[in-house]
């Protein structure tokens, strides 16, 4: 390779960068001025981040409760093909039941 092919190759690859640089940056800034613009005060963002964690706190509870219970009943039925399965789920039923 010759020196120009090589002063060539170079300065190609420092325009990319800078063009990814560039495209990377409106990109960022962008984004920024969207998010000021949807949340001019930060009373409207905490507020709306405390309604997020609670609705996230209840649907995870909620899912998790309809999990554990799916669970059991299919434990339960599968309890007439593997006998000692059957003893653990009602074993579990039980314990469930006397903590209330």
């Amino acid at each position: 390779m010759s020196a120009q092919s090589k002063k060539s190759a170079k300065s190609k690859d420092v325009v990319a960068k800078i063009k990814s640089d560039s495209e990377k940056s409106a990109r960022r800034n962008l984004l920024e001025e969207l998010f000021n613009d949807f949340h001019s005060s930060r009373h409207q963002v905490y507020l709306m981040n405390f309604f997020r964690g609670l609705f996230f706190g209840f649907g995870s509870v909620l899912g998790a409760t309809i999990l554990v219970a799916l669970v059991v009943w299919l434990l339960g039925q599968f309890g007439d093909i593997f006998p000692p399965l059957a003893d653990f789920v009602n074993n579990l039923i039980e314990t469930m039941q006397q903590r209330r």
